[in-house]
């Protein structure tokens, strides 16, 4: 009777196969992405890797995938090394991967490629944010190693250029794993510090592996945080980082940025000699057209004879004195008149005119001015008004 298998015996058994098998293990395989998948609270990858007419699942644990330099993609075509191996928990054949490239693309320059296409799209290579250099300025700060060949060129050319000139070096690792997080770092300490007016970020020549700290995320984010201008300083001329395009000025090399950053001493001491010249002969042309105005407005008339002005106000003053007078003397004359006229008017109106031409008033006991006959009495006592005098009478006869 044949053997039955347990299933966890059979799986057992064809893991143990795959194990002893020893050409399926660290071996390279390729194949195209599809369904991958970033754990990020694990940070291992998922993903299947497939051709024409098979694919294949893998995995490949956080140890081994934080050393990939490129964000793998579904459709990107790869060169995998590692183990094939069972499942068991599912009964599948599964690769776990130790190591991964892209096909036909070194990982590096893929790696390149991507982070420079997101930090475009983020405008951090935008001219338009990039700060100006300083022209005069009076401390460099330098973010390099402190005994490779770069500090020894930006301090030959800096001496040379302005041997008066103040630097500050904050070291900095400029190679290997450490690289990017000390030279994030430097930059940081330089901006808190802040009694830096430039700052030359960069280190000598060497191969694309010497000079990748530059071409990472966390010092081209440090770069455009920084509130200080700073000059890349990458390698030789045909090198070119990230760094170079995050940074305010690129400069080929580190001795160009020493030119670029620090003027030459010499030059500024003519351009000061210079600029004091024209001063002094702009200040004497000054002075001399001040004082020709000057005589001039002397010999005019106010200046000359000063009281001149002083007799002429006075004069003018006399002038409108005498104005006042004869206005006021018209004035009065003209109101005497008028009260003349008014007086004479008032005058006609008034009862003792009337009374001087023969008419006479009559009053009754109470003082009571009478109007008519029919309201006296008789020999009702009345008072009698005249031009000149009153008469006391009493009443003996009316008449209508």
């Amino acid at each position: 009777m044949p053997k039955i298998w347990m299933v966890s015996e059979l799986v057992g058994q064809i893991g143990q196969v795959l194990q002893e098998r020893i050409d399926l293990q660290n071996c390279w395989i390729s194949g195209e992405l599809s369904n991958f998948k970033n754990h990020r609270a694990s940070g291992h990858w998922y993903f299947t890797l497939k051709d024409e007419s098979s694919s294949l699942k893998g995995v490949m644990f956080k140890s081994r995938s934080e050393r990939v330099r490129f964000v793998p993609t579904d459709g990107l075509k790869v060169v995998i090394r590692g183990n094939i191996r069972m499942y068991e928990r599912e009964g599948t054949i599964q690769f776990y991967a130790e190591e991964m490239e892209p096909s036909g693309l070194g990982q590096l320059y893929l790696a390149y490629e991507q982070l420079k296409k997101k930090l475009a799209g983020e405008g951090l290579f935008d001219p338009i944010r990039k700060k100006e250099i300083p022209r005069f300025p009076l401390r460099i700060g330098i973010v390099t190693s402190p005994t490779g060949a770069a500090i020894r060129d930006i301090l030959n050319i800096m001496g040379r250029r302005h041997p008066r000139m103040s630097w500050l070096l904050a070291p900095a690792a400029v190679q290997g794993e450490a690289a990017p997080r000390e030279v994030a770092q430097a930059i940081a300490r330089l901006n808190r510090y802040g009694a830096v007016d430039v700052i030359i970020v960069g280190r000598g020549g060497g191969s694309l592996e010497e000079l990748w700290a530059f071409n990472t995320e966390v010092v081209a984010r440090a770069i455009a945080a920084s509130a200080i201008p700073i000059i890349s300083a990458v390698g030789h001329e045909t090198d070119v980082t990230i760094s170079d395009y995050v940074a305010d000025l690129r400069a080929p090399t580190p001795s160009a940025a020493a030119e670029l950053a620090v003027p030459i001493l010499q030059d500024l001491q003519y351009q000061v000699t210079q600029l004091s010249i024209r001063l002094q002969g702009a200040m004497g042309m000054l002075i001399e057209r001040n004082r020709q105005n000057l005589e001039r407005l002397a010999n005019k008339g106010p200046l000359r004879d000063p009281y001149w002005r002083i007799d002429q106000n006075r004069q003018r003053i006399d002038t409108l004195q005498m104005r006042l007078q004869e206005g006021m003397t018209r004035f009065v004359i003209d109101k005497n008149g008028i009260l003349e006229l008014l007086a004479a008017r008032l005058h006609l109106l008034s009862p003792l005119a009337i009374l001087g031409r023969g008419y006479s008033l009559a009053y009754d006991e109470g003082g009571n001015l009478l109007l008519s006959a029919q309201k006296v009495e008789l020999q009702e006592k009345i008072r009698i008004r005249l031009g000149e005098g009153s008469l006391r009478c009493q009443v003996l006869e009316k008449g209508i």
